[in-house]
């Protein structure tokens, strides 16, 4: 049980982490040194409320198993921040008190001063994660790539970021990879009217103007061909070249105050193709950040 951040259990890395494997440098029992916190968020209740694709809570499992044989400890990209791996949240069985524990565990990450980096999960837990954050940041922005602009009234995996707007004030959302044709008017019409923005295609990579932002990926913004591992398939969607160049950029700018990395569906995933996709994502993320002034 890490004694750092509550609610949470040991991180279950697989034994095949070898020496060699960035998964070699990350650590478990301390914080010390590191700079970046991972968090794993297995739980995808929101995804059944909303009759999705069930197996997200099997993310993070899925993602440590497929980083514990991809990427070079060494890396000819250079060196990466030193990372913490606090474990895995525990579920609760209700949305609500999973929602708090996501939440009191973030802040106390927040408090040793790490960057966190959360693993889901249904994308519901965005809302409680980035919660924390925005209890820090004041006025904080959002910027997340997804196919579904997740701004249900109702509780589920696609409340997210109504929920950020409504009870967090979160002043402007920016949506990348938006997909017209499963999303509502109403949804869309709730989010332009609150400041929300959807970028165009290939719009070139930039973070928005603000003094603080987060920033999620649901990984349902690629396409299905890349990432058939989702709990909703996008058949036109992203790269994942497209999708690793404003993932970079989202590490390098200091503004992004958190990050996740969502809907992680191994049961969907038969080769593993989205974890691996999920782990360099994650991966080019730490370089961007590795930039940081």
């Amino acid at each position: 049980m890490s004694q750092i951040t509550p609610n949470t259990s040991a991180p279950p890395w697989p034994g095949d982490a070898v020496t060699g494997r960035f998964a070699s440098t990350i650590r478990t029992d301390s914080p010390d040194g590191c700079i970046v916190a991972l968090l794993g968020l297995p739980d995808d209740t929101g995804v059944r409320m909303n009759h999705g694709r069930t197996g997200a809570a099997g993310g993070p499992k899925a993602f440590r198993g497929a980083l514990a044989r991809y990427g070079a400890a060494d890396s000819a990209a250079g060196t990466l921040p030193r990372v913490f791996d606090a474990g895995d949240l525990m579920p609760t069985g209700s949305l609500e008190k999973t929602h708090e524990r996501v939440t009191e565990a973030t802040a106390a990450l927040l408090e040793l001063g790490l960057f966190p980096i959360a693993i889901g999960g249904g994308h519901d837990l965005t809302f409680p994660f980035v919660r924390a954050v925005a209890a820090k940041y004041p006025r904080l922005a959002g910027v997340y790539f997804d196919a579904h602009l997740d701004v249900r009234e109702t509780a589920g995996s696609g409340m997210a970021f109504r929920r950020l707007v409504e009870d967090c004030g979160v002043s402007a959302l920016h949506l990348h990879g938006f997909r017209p044709l499963v999303n509502s008017q109403a949804h869309l019409a709730w989010f332009r009217d609150h400041g929300g923005r959807t970028q165009p295609e290939n719009a070139k990579v930039a973070l928005p103007k603000a003094k603080n932002l987060f920033a999620s990926f649901d990984l349902d913004v690629l396409d299905a061909a890349h990432a058939p591992g989702v709990s909703a398939l996008n058949p036109a969607g992203w790269s994942v070249r497209e999708a690793e160049a404003w993932v970079r950029a989202c590490g390098a700018d200091p503004r992004v105050r958190c990050f996740d990395l969502m809907e992680l569906n191994p049961a969907q995933d038969p080769d593993g193709r989205t974890a691996r996709v999920a782990c360099h994502l994650f991966l080019s993320f730490l370089s961007g950040f590795a930039s940081r002034t």
